[in-house]
């Protein structure tokens, strides 16, 4: 295992897409959620040291194409579990940033190639407890195991890493050892992609975590983590705690906790980020954080762009997964020229999208949950106020009382509008109108955020002026500003969508280490 080199491997591929046209394929996933349901209602504990712990408090996921049914009922973790955790973490850690990176690899190869036999299980449970449709689900199984692909050669990469130049008369070394214990705050829209990746990255530079998932998705994580487990995680090196905002701020202000990476809204990032930069009594270091907030994501659609693929692009990236992405296109920006042809094509296309339950494969789904809902709701409402009603703007009501929302879009939307500056997370565009490209590069750049963004255009000229000036993390050109690829499009944004950490990227394990430069006299 000592000799283990990135040369060893084969060389790292994306996951391939599951082709769900072909019967066997669709076949298979539905057997899967057959599975899912056969375990659903079960309860979970938490693992804290490599042991399971309960509570006496517990709390439901839902589903929420059905909210009567429950995906599973949580051990709920309060201060005490929290700071159990980190002392596990704590004395794992002892052991755990002593092995040899070849041993942390093994592992995340491992998980990666079991991933691999539970793809369409995995799935399931996507589908069933946050409400992704195959394909949703599908890319977020397929980034998991990408990022267990990406970051175990990374390591390997960042093992071999040395000095710049070998001083005369001295050996130089440069070695990338770990922090110790970090807290992992993880979303529910890619609540096993973004989990996992931010989990074992944190690992497989040697740290140790606790592990606080999403409330909205935390069967998903326990599973992962049981999988984990089955693959030979070491007791310790990752802790499950489950429940709200009481225990991630109890694991944030923990003075053994030395990094908190978290992915989520700007409002408790910045508070994360606030609470991270306080020194506690007895701390001897500088806490880190790597955050990943929100966004407000733009396409800009030029006059001489080609319309049915800048359509086609608006609509993939505003209502893919009900528009619950942090790079969600929530502002098209359509020139002057073309804006009334763009919008009725727009309309049309919006207009096809069908809405059902996911299980059964329907494009539209529901949003997570019901404060979810009632927040769409209510920017439809000043969208009323603010634009003009393109079409959708009302929620579903399904028999099982899912949390629909029918894509929304208002039109005549001014750039300083609240529909086009303030992040929905929710299946509503903002179409803006721009006098000319100058005028759409000033309102795509007038955000607080600056995550993802995309220009449609057949000008070379244009193309490389958003290069220049377009202020995002992930620019895309002719084409969705949705769907980064680990390792083709590391992933992260400026201003207050985060610290641009730029996950799936070759810099990302920098993040979770630290660099120690030795130089022996010869």
């Amino acid at each position: 295992m000592s000799a283990m080199s990135v040369s060893s491997l084969p060389a790292f591929r994306n996951e391939p897409f599951t082709d769900f046209s072909r019967a066997e394929n669709a076949e298979a996933l539905r057997q899967a959620l057959a599975t899912v349901h056969g375990e659903l209602g079960r309860s979970y504990e938490l693992l804290i040291g490599g042991k399971n712990v309960q509570t006496g408090r517990t709390f439901a996921s839902v589903n929420p194409a059905k909210p009567g049914q429950v995906v599973g009922v949580h051990a709920e973790a309060d201060e005490t579990e929290a700071l159990a955790a980190v002392e596990a973490a704590q004395a794992a850690f002892a052991t755990w940033g002593k092995t040899s990176v070849a041993e942390r690899v093994e592992l995340l190869l491992k998980a990666s190639a079991k991933l691999r036999e539970r793809h369409f299980e995995f799935c399931g449970w996507l589908t069933v407890e946050v409400g992704k449709n195959w394909a949703e689900a599908d890319a977020d199984v397929g980034e998991c195991i990408d990022f267990l692909e990406f970051y175990a050669r990374e390591a390997l990469k960042l093992d071999a890493a040395t000095t710049p130049i070998q001083y005369p008369g001295e050996k130089n070394m440069l070695r990338y050892v770990p922090l110790g214990v970090g807290a992992v705050i993880p979303p529910w829209n890619f609540p096993l992609a973004i989990m996992a990746g931010m989990t074992t990255a944190a690992i497989v530079t040697g740290n140790t975590v606790v592990l606080k998932p999403s409330p909205d998705a935390p069967t998903i994580a326990a599973k992962f983590v049981a999988l984990m487990v089955e693959v030979g995680l070491p007791a310790g090196v990752v802790n499950l705690v489950q429940g709200g905002p009481e225990v991630g701020r109890a694991i944030v202000e923990h003075k053994q906790v030395r990094f908190i990476a978290f992915t989520g809204s700007k409002k408790v990032g910045l508070e994360i980020h606030e609470r991270a930069a306080k020194t506690l009594p007895g701390q001897k270091f500088l806490r880190r954080t790597i955050l990943e907030l929100g966004g407000k994501d733009s396409i800009i659609v030029d006059a001489d762009a080609n319309l049915d693929d800048a359509v086609t692009g608006v609509v993939a990236s505003a209502f893919g997964f009900n528009g619950q992405k942090c790079s969600a296109c929530s502002r098209a920006i359509v020139a002057d020229a073309i804006y009334d042809s763009f919008t009725e094509k727009l309309k049309a296309k919006v207009e096809a999208l069908q809405s059902g339950p996911p299980e059964e494969n329907f494009y539209v789904g529901p949003v997570i949950n019901v404060v979810a809902q009632e927040r769409v709701l209510n920017y439809i409402e000043v969208g009323q106020k603010e634009g003009q009603l393109l079409t959708g703007g009302t929620a579903i009501k399904t028999a099982e009382g899912g949390y629909y929302i029918a894509p929304t879009v208002f039109t005549e939307v001014k750039p300083d509008a609240r529909l086009a500056q303030e992040e929905i997370f929710g299946p509503l565009l903002a179409v803006i109108r721009a006098k000319d490209f100058d005028d759409a590069l000033e309102i795509a750049n007038n955000t607080e955020y600056g995550l993802t963004g995309a220009i449609y255009t057949s000008s070379a000229d244009k193309l490389e002026r958003a290069r220049r000036e377009f202020h995002v993390g992930n620019l895309y050109l002719n084409r969705k500003c949705t769907g980064a690829m680990v390792g083709a499009h590391p992933f992260g944004g400026f201003n207050m969508s985060g610290t641009d950490s730029k996950a799936g990227g070759p810099d990302y394990l920098l993040l979770f280490t630290q660099a120690k430069s030795i130089a022996e006299r010869l």
